[in-house]
């Protein structure tokens, strides 16, 4: 590596917990009654944006006859139930313990509001590792990713450049914000995901068990 890394910054969904398959099936239980599927190709395009932005998406692909405000009202019901219990990634909550022991400084960047992070890591003692976080209703947030906004707030927060930060992504939205912001980016990739779509990575993996800590973060404080 070029220059040290004192800092990583996660995103949550995909990345530290593992809510996309419940995103899928809430989905997918809103746009059902209209004859419709919320399919691999479209869920791509919607990982990683603010839930209006993904709304307005999917409600203009799938030609619902409903509002994007009308599907969230939908979906969110649906989404309370199903995020009673949400797992980690596996191996997330090792590799956050391993890096805070390291000491590096560690950032999450969601786009899920505050209220919506709390109740997807409430069961998680590693959200604790956080000393800077930035949810997609941060008033100091001006634009969502793919703008590189988000990351280079949480940077600021932790008191590190963004030359000195590496981003853990899992979406290409997030992908494209992190290179934007000037950051090394690891992407963790579902396997059936184009891999042009996250050309931008430095790493591309599908599971954390593909690191290895010691080639990562050997030159951590350098």
């Amino acid at each position: 590596m070029a220059t040290p890394t004192r800092a990583a910054i996660f995103d949550l969904d995909g990345v530290l917990v593992d809510t996309e398959p419940l995103y899928t099936l809430a989905i997918q239980e809103v746009v059902a009654p209209f004859g419709k599927t919320y399919d691999w190709a479209l869920k791509t395009r919607c990982m990683g944006n603010p839930a209006m932005v993904s709304a307005r998406i999917i409600v203009e692909h799938l030609s619902l006859p409903i509002s994007p405000e009308s599907f969230l009202e939908r979906r969110k019901p649906i989404l309370e139930r199903l995020f009673e219990s949400v797992p980690e990634v596996p191996g997330a909550g090792a590799l956050l313990q391993s890096l805070a022991r390291a000491g590096v400084a560690l950032g999450l960047a969601t786009s899920s509001d505050r209220r919506l992070l709390a109740r997807k890591t409430r069961h998680h003692g590693w959200i604790s590792h956080f000393t800077a976080t930035v949810c997609a209703d941060d008033a100091a947030l001006a634009r969502p990713k793919p703008a590189p906004d988000i990351f280079l707030l949480a940077a600021e927060r932790l008191g590190v450049p963004a030359s000195e930060c590496v981003v853990f992504e899992d979406s290409p939205t997030g992908v494209r914000a992190g290179v934007a912001a000037g950051m090394r980016v690891i992407a963790l990739c579902d396997p059936a995901l184009d891999r042009s779509l996250v050309a931008g990575a430095e790493r591309v993996i599908s599971s954390y068990s593909e690191l290895d800590p010691l080639e990562l973060w050997a030159r951590v404080g350098a």
